[in-house]
């Protein structure tokens, strides 16, 4: 009961939060409310007992992004572009989609309607641990090796356009 009333309290959070991000004229305030919804996201994660999702979620979501979101903002922003505009033209549009989108998503809940979990939430990070380190060895090392190349490639053309304009411009 309680580990329910948890849940919908996290997840009213979360929807609202946001809300908030999309409806909020200030800036400052949408960042904020952001990183409210991904700790609200967390705390879902947490009480599901996903502890890699809940850490992960934390540390890259939480304080990485919606920090880094609310330093661009507060850094970048003048007092005039901090209050936005919040609704445009296409507006009906937008509500159009919305609405098809929040109807295939009510068909997929429904599908899933009857599937319930049987046991308590049992903390897998020691699972996944194991399962990275012995099967997906092979597959974990090679994204790496993606990863890598990508951030040299990143070095390597940010590099040459530097060097290109600094020769044409004396």
């Amino acid at each position: 009961m309680i580990e329910q009333l948890v849940f919908y309290s996290l997840a009213a959070v979360a929807v609202l939060s946001a809300l908030g991000v999309v409806t909020m004229k200030n800036s400052v305030h949408s960042a904020l409310m952001l990183g409210l919804a991904l700790a609200a996201v967390a705390g879902v994660f947490a009480l599901l007992g996903a502890d890699f999702l809940f850490a992960g979620q934390v540390l890259i979501y939480v304080s990485g992004i919606a920090v880094l979101i609310m330093f661009v903002v507060m850094l970048l922003g003048r007092t005039y572009d901090l209050h936005l505009r919040q609704v445009n033209n296409q507006w009906l549009a937008g509500l159009l989609i919305c609405g098809i989108t929040f109807s295939g998503l009510w068909r997929v809940i429904g599908l899933f309607s009857e599937s319930r979990a049987h046991s308590a939430p049992v903390p897998g990070t020691r699972l996944l641990g194991r399962l990275l380190m012995s099967d997906y060895a092979l597959p974990f090392e090679l994204i790496s090796l993606i990863l890598m190349a990508s951030l040299l490639g990143a070095v390597y053309f940010s590099r040459s356009e530097r060097s290109q304009s600094s020769s044409t411009n004396p």
